[in-house]
């Protein structure tokens, strides 16, 4: 516990003194002191007991002490003299660096009573560092083209002194090309320039070697050096040079490549890339040379093969160019010696690139040959093979024609590969060939060729417009624009055909398209020609014959003509009870536009009163009776009849038919049933308006089937008297009746017109009529091609009585 007490005291004593110190510090003057530095240890400073006015024995009784900043003690004080020595050799450059003055801060403390006192002590330079440059060596690179008065930067010496004890002045060795200026930074310092007196050759002197030294301004002075190489850099102002300037070889003619045949040198003065010597063939004239040199060695080797017939004897210039751009020459002659080794030549002189066909004795090629050697070595054959086509004439001296035979056919064979052989008579007898390539040139002597001379093309009516339809093709044998073909429509025979509106053709393909929607029941069937002409001059042309089929589609419903489906009053057909089973009630008139297998009429009963008293011929439409009638049928039966076709998708229409059941035709109708407390005679008077209305539902039923009859017939005389067209009356007449009003194939529709007589009696008061049989079942006939005409007594037989 005690400790801990004296620590505390202790710490709070010494925060105390700091601040007396500081407060001290900031208000008392300082007594200050200079000596110079690297004084001994133990040196007299100064007495601050007689500076101060204190005496001697208070420095001891008050506890006086030096207190200086950090943890060295640089001072130390003589309490009993009063004498402030130093404790250590003191380094100005050690404790201030650079800075100028340099004052050392201390105080001294008097503790009893406490009191301080500033003091300062100023250390002064001495010349005790000599200048010390960074580097041992410096190196510079001078061109030797750098003229006189040139100025080199030189990197400077460092002195830890101060004031005139640092560096002052630079100096050089003596030397003839350079001397040292010394230049004043804005801090006071110097730094040296390198200048150049005299031109320096790199041929004469490639380096120098001098001492740069730095001289301080102490006394004695000291200095520092440090070594300058300078490396003269060298500049192309020497030009490389042969050791001789002609060189005289022989070589063989038949010697291999790569064969040596010479080597040249040459020297520079220079140095670096300005002294690298470059060999190279110098070309005197436009000559090829089959030589080759290499360089770097100077070493001149064969590329080719010589030839003494040739060339005899060549003259090479070589040149060597070092790295600026100067060059030197020199000759060699090299002669070639002969040897007998040369084949004959082939020099083609003109050579057609085609040769057009049908064209006999056409000049195909022109050429020479030649064989440098002498004798029977010289003398040569021409020949080409056998089995071709072509001619060699001889002409004059060496030269040769190569002409056709015969006329040339490109379509039978479009090129010829031949040989050219050359031999010359000596021995070893040598052989020279040439291979030519001779193209048959096309002409268009060849029409283009439809692949049949009919196409037969077939299309779905009602059809989309631009709907492709077909192709057409045609090839030709030529090649080139003579082969390549248009296709076109030409005009049809017919002038009421529309040829441009229903069909167009693609020019290239040949592809055929319907431009509008065509219709079957219009417009059956049409031919047309299609041409296709080539590109050549003049061009070729055929034709073709194109027939187009319009097939039939199912887009008719059918028609029933009888009974009437919209007439104002109902149908009403009269029916004895009294008739027996198979009885012929009526018959159902229906025909369909369309053709074929679309206009096949089928008959079913679709609703009935009594469901099992009639029946329907399904492909007559013959409405009879299925079994005997009796007292429990009811007196108005109503029918619903389906017609229908037998198309993809089968299409159909539906009719209804009224039928009276009667006692016999004296009495055309049942009586109402009488109403609860009525007379028996009270409706006597109701049977006239009964009458009547018969009467008229029956006028207009035969008005109907008169009036479809006629419209029937002069529908089909209109088609007829259009047949020769392919237009014509197509289509439904004017009148609204389809222009094909009865299948008569016997295929359901009405296969007879029928007539019958009524006769009305004048008596009112019955109102009996009679239906008679028909007495005109023959009403039109079938062609063998199809086609419904009239019968001969068509317009004088319908006759309503």
């Amino acid at each position: 516990m005690e400790t801990v007490l004296v620590k505390t005291l202790q710490k709070t004593q010494v925060f105390f003194l700091v601040i007396l110190l500081l407060l001290w510090e900031a208000g008392s003057e300082a007594i200050r002191y200079s000596m110079p530095e690297e004084r001994e240890s133990g040196s007299f400073v100064a007495n601050l007991a007689k500076d101060l006015g204190l005496g001697v024995g208070q420095l001891a009784t008050r506890g006086a002490r030096i207190h200086y900043k950090g943890n060295k003690q640089l001072l130390q004080l003589d309490v009993k003299t009063g004498d402030l020595l130093l404790s250590e050799k003191l380094d100005r450059e050690g404790l201030c660096g650079a800075t100028d003055p340099c004052i050392l801060h201390f105080q001294l403390l008097l503790e009893n009573p406490v009191q301080f006192f500033q003091a300062e002590l100023e250390l002064t330079d001495i010349n005790d560092h000599s200048p010390e440059f960074p580097d041992r060596e410096m190196l510079l690179k001078i061109p030797e083209s750098v003229q006189p008065g040139a100025v080199f930067p030189l990197k400077t010496a460092q002195d830890l002194d101060i004031g005139n004890n640092t560096v002052q002045r630079y100096a050089v060795s003596p030397n003839s090309h350079f001397h040292v200026v010394t230049h004043n930074r804005g801090d006071g310092r110097k730094f040296p320039e390198l200048m150049l007196d005299k031109a320096v050759d790199r041929e004469e002197q490639p380096e120098l070697s001098l001492i740069l030294t730095a001289l301080d301004g102490g006394a004695p002075p000291r200095s520092g050096t440090t070594a300058v190489r300078i490396e003269v850099v060298d500049i192309n102002d020497n030009a490389p040079e042969f050791l001789q300037s002609l060189y005289e070889v022989q070589i063989p003619e038949n010697s291999p490549l790569n064969t040596l045949v010479a080597a040249v040198s040459a020297r520079d003065l220079d140095a670096g890339t300005y002294g690298n010597v470059a060999y190279a063939l110098f070309q005197g004239d436009e000559v090829t040379q089959p030589f080759v040199i290499d360089e770097l060695t100077g070493e001149i080797r064969l590329q080719r093969a010589l030839d003494f017939e040739e060339t005899q004897k060549y003259t090479v210039e070589i040149t060597a160019t070092d790295g600026g751009g100067l060059s030197g020459k020199c000759t060699v002659a090299i002669e070639v010696e002969d040897v007998n080794d040369n084949a004959p030549e082939l020099t083609m002189s003109t050579l057609a690139s085609s040769t057009p066909e049908n064209s006999p004795e056409t000049v195909v090629a022109v050429f020479s040959v030649s064989d440098p050697d002498s004798g029977d070595n010289g003398r040569m054959v021409c020949s080409i093979q056998d089995d071709l086509p072509f001619l060699l004439k001889p002409t004059f001296k060496n030269f040769y024609t190569l002409v056709t035979e015969r006329p040339l056919d490109r379509e039978e064979r479009a090129e010829y590969n031949i040989t050219i052989s050359v031999s010359d008579l000596g021995t070893p007898r040598r052989h020279t060939q040439h291979n030519l390539t001779v193209r048959v040139a096309d002409v268009n002597d060849n029409a283009p060729a439809f692949s049949q001379p009919a196409y037969t093309l077939r299309v779905r009516e009602n059809n989309s417009p631009a709907l492709h339809i077909g192709t057409v093709r045609a090839t030709d044998a030529d090649a080139g624009a003579n082969a390549q073909l248009t296709y076109s429509l030409l005009p049809p025979s017919d002038p009421h055909l529309p040829l441009a509106s229903l069909v167009a053709i693609n020019p290239d393909t040949g592809q055929l398209f319907a431009l509008r929607a065509l219709d079957y029941e219009a417009l059956r069937a049409f031919d047309f020609q299609v041409r296709a002409a080539d590109r050549g001059a003049p061009a070729l042309s055929s034709q073709a014959r194109v027939r187009l089929l319009v097939a039939d589609a199912n887009d008719h419903a059918p028609v029933v003509l009888y009974p009437p489906p919209n007439a104002s009053a109902p149908c009403t057909e009269l029916l004895p009870r009294a008739a027996e089973p198979g009885y012929l009630l009526a018959k159902v008139v229906a025909v369909d536009g369309d053709a074929g297998q679309n206009a096949w009429l089928s008959y079913r009963l679709l609703q009935a009163t009594e469901p099992g008293l009639f029946g329907v011929g399904a492909h007559s439409g013959e409405v009879r009776t299925a079994r005997p009638l009796s007292e429990r049928d009811a007196p108005r039966q109503r029918l619903l009849l389906l017609v229908r076709d037998h198309g993809e998708p089968p299409l159909s229409a539906s009719v209804p038919l009224h039928v009276l059941l009667v006692d016999g035709f004296s009495q055309p109708y049942l009586p109402p049933p009488e109403a609860p407390g009525r007379a028996p005679g009270a409706g006597a008077g109701a049977d006239e308006p009964l009458t009547v209305a018969l009467v008229g539902a029956l006028a207009c039923v035969s008005a109907l089937l008169v009036g479809a009859l006629l419209a029937l017939a002069a529908g089909r005389l209109c088609r007829r008297g259009g047949a020769a067209s392919a237009g014509g009356c197509a289509g439904p007449a004017e009148g609204g009746v389809p222009g094909q009003l009865l299948d008569v194939g016997g295929t359901g529709t009405l296969a007879h017109g029928y007539r019958y007589e009524v006769c009305l009696t004048g008596d009112r008061r019955t109102g009996e009529f009679q239906f008679l049989k028909p007495v005109f079942p023959n009403l039109l006939l079938q062609d063998p091609e199809g086609e419904i005409k009239n019968s001969p007594n068509f317009r004088n037989s319908l006759v309503l009585n």
